[in-house]
């Protein structure tokens, strides 16, 4: 199968991704290959205090962050698989050393042919789908912006307003003067101004993934049907 993020984006525009960006967001689950990241981030940042216990309840499904630090350890890792619903599907899975605990952010992610985008579904019971906008920049990076956000909860299912939700943009690039990726993430609300975001840096390797297959440990704990 076609990786989610060839697809969103088309063939002329993946190739103007650059070429590190091509390996990392190309792979498939026909490759057997996960893409596994390790580096610091710079600065992992939160909002004004009255965002806090809403951070608290995201952080509860690993959807939101609600700790902060500088040079903070972090890993990524991104296993493409077919869920069990028969979707090509990539995790994004974020883990940050901040003390007391780690702090995780949860994403898995499909292309949608109904939504004509990818559905990144976030946390660990993919409670909260969001249609991502994506975009090349003039440095071969990868922009994207979330936009539509859905909610699905047993037979509820609502689209969330845009006042209520986060709208998040995540630029990802290459530094090939340091052999690196870099990344910056910003969440904002419209009306409660900044929430959270983080920026660093991490290297990448690529492991067969073996017979025993796409751990569970890195699956989401509950599939949602609907996009």
């Amino acid at each position: 199968m076609t990786g989610v993020f060839r697809r969103a984006l088309g063939g002329s525009d993946f190739q103007r991704l650059h070429p590190e960006l091509q390996r990392r967001f190309g792979i498939s689950s026909e490759d057997g290959v996960a893409c596994r990241g390790a580096g610091v981030m710079d600065r992992v940042w939160r909002g004004a205090s009255f965002t806090v216990p809403f951070l608290h309840i995201g952080a509860w499904r690993n959807i939101l962050i609600p700790v902060t630090g500088t040079d903070v350890p972090f890993t990524i890792e991104n296993y493409p698989y077919v869920d069990g619903l028969g979707r090509e599907t990539v995790t994004f899975l974020r883990t940050f050393e901040l003390p007391p605990r780690r702090a995780r952010f949860d994403a898995t992610m499909i292309y949608s042919e109904r939504r004509g985008a990818i559905v990144d579904y976030l946390g660990t019971h993919q409670h909260l789908a969001v249609e991502l906008d994506l975009e090349v920049d003039e440095r071969g990076g990868l922009v994207l912006r979330s936009g539509v956000q859905r909610f699905y909860e047993g037979a509820l299912g609502f689209r969330v307003p845009l006042l209520a939700s986060g709208v998040a943009e995540l630029h990802e690039w290459y530094d090939d003067e340091r052999q690196e990726f870099r990344i910056r993430v910003d969440v904002g609300n419209r009306r409660f101004g900044p929430l959270f975001g983080y920026r660093g840096r991490f290297t990448c390797t690529y492991e067969p993934i073996g017979p025993a297959g796409v751990p569970s440990s890195v699956k989401p704990l509950r599939e949602e049907r609907r996009e």
